[in-house]
């Protein structure tokens, strides 16, 4: 049997991506499974269970990382990894990361049934705290993988509770004891729905993911001065809010400017005093810009950095910037790219390159190892929604793409 003649059970797979809805399932149809509760031990179960009759050596590290085992014929050889999360947004859908790791399930089951030998071993991840919901950082679990944070300050996190990661692992019983990185990969493949319209707008099946744009956070606080807002003429106020909506505007004329990969959000904004008749005294914001061209982005920060200090020899106010967090553009290996792009074609499937402008585990990995990722349509390009949905049809034509790509890159014997 040639290797483009298997093909996963795409009925399979939807009923997994069912039966895990199920736990933490909302009135609306999506899912609330926040890291470390109950309910994300119930689904890490639930998954864990599978993994194993698919034949899977399970090891959990110490930040509660779960990674699945097939042997390959030489076990010297890195693994051909895949993978995602299952945490959820408090009102998440049924697909966000479950796809990713149950795509990866589904791709073992395939093997298993048709008794496939691939030279190198496979692994499957499921990786900790990726949403970032209950817990920060966001993308825990890859993040102390790949050595961007320490384990230690990532299980001394706290949610609102004042709970700490390490105490909930503990409790969900997925406080591992293997080490948290070391661990040799030879490649990543990750599955995702797009999290985006591009793909359903352009009639694409399959989107090859090239790489993630750069993205940089910022809080501005704009500080002025609150006076009645009647007896103060115009010419004298020190309005901050007049000045931050200028501010707000920059950020999105700063990405109409850098298209098409350019971006800019002001996500929240905290007006103080907030009363009707009050000039507003201060107000602090955030801003979100990326692009995936890393001296494009740069050139962005140096723009907004100026514009700041414009608005406050402007507006005779304080301007105070402070840097969040800064996670570089990722282009993603040009040669695992280039099976997902191969499989999809092999296939008959509509495919376009497509970059991300989320953060997803793969962009840690990157990192570490060659990297890609595939994109499936979701309607509407909905996600961290109770109504994100996507079609069982896409779902497993990802899944073959998958299949076909951890094939190509581990060596299949058999």
């Amino acid at each position: 049997m040639a290797s483009n003649e298997l093909a996963i059970n795409g009925d399979r797979l939807w009923h997994s991506l069912m039966e895990l809805a199920q736990i933490g399932a909302t009135e609306k149809g999506g899912n609330c499974r926040l890291a470390l509760t109950a309910l994300d031990g119930a689904g890490r179960d639930l998954v864990v269970g599978w993994m194993k009759q698919a034949g899977l050596t399970i090891r959990v590290d110490q930040i509660g990382n779960i990674f699945g085992r097939r042997a390959g014929r030489d076990e010297a050889l890195a693994p051909v990894m895949t993978g995602s999360h299952i945490d959820t947004q408090p009102t998440g859908g049924k697909f966000d990361g479950c796809y990713g790791v149950l795509a990866g399930l589904e791709v073992m089951r395939c093997l298993q049934e048709n008794n496939v030998q691939t030279e190198a071993p496979l692994e499957l991840a499921i990786w900790t705290n990726e949403e970032g919901s209950r817990f920060v950082p966001v993308m825990m679990g890859s993040g102390v993988f790949a050595g961007k944070f320490t384990l230690d300050a990532a299980l001394e996190a706290r949610d609102l509770a004042g709970l700490s990661v390490r105490d909930e692992l503990r409790r969900i019983g997925y406080a591992g004891t293997d080490p948290v990185g070391g661990r040799p990969i030879g490649a990543y493949f990750e599955a995702h729905i797009e999290q985006g319209p591009i793909l359903e707008h352009e009639g694409k099946v399959i989107g090859v993911v090239t790489g993630s744009l750069g993205v940089r956070w910022y809080d501005v606080t704009v500080t002025g001065m609150e006076m009645h807002a009647g007896p103060t003429p115009m010419p004298i106020r020190k309005d901050a809010l007049f000045a931050a909506t200028h501010l707000m505007q920059e950020v999105i004329h700063l990405a109409n400017d850098n298209q098409p990969h350019g971006r800019g959000t002001v996500g929240a904004v905290q007006i103080h005093p907030g009363s009707r008749n009050v000039i507003p005294g201060q107000v602090t914001f955030t801003v979100d810009i990326r692009h995936q061209d890393e001296a494009t982005l740069d050139r962005m920060d140096q723009h907004w950095r100026q514009a700041c200090v414009n608005a406050q020899e402007e507006f005779g106010l304080k301007v105070q910037l402070t840097d969040v967090q800064y996670f570089k553009p990722t282009p993603f290996d040009p040669a695992l790219v280039g099976m997902i792009r191969e499989g999809a074609a092999a296939a008959g499937l509509s495919h376009m390159d497509i970059v991300t402008g989320a953060g997803h585990d793969a962009v840690y990995i990157a990192s570490l190892a060659p990297t890609a990722m595939i994109f499936v349509p979701c309607k509407d390009g909905v996600s961290h929604n109770e109504i994100e949905d996507a079609k069982p049809e896409d779902l497993e034509a990802g899944c073959n793409v998958l299949l076909a790509a951890m094939l190509a890159r581990s060596g299949r014997l058999a």
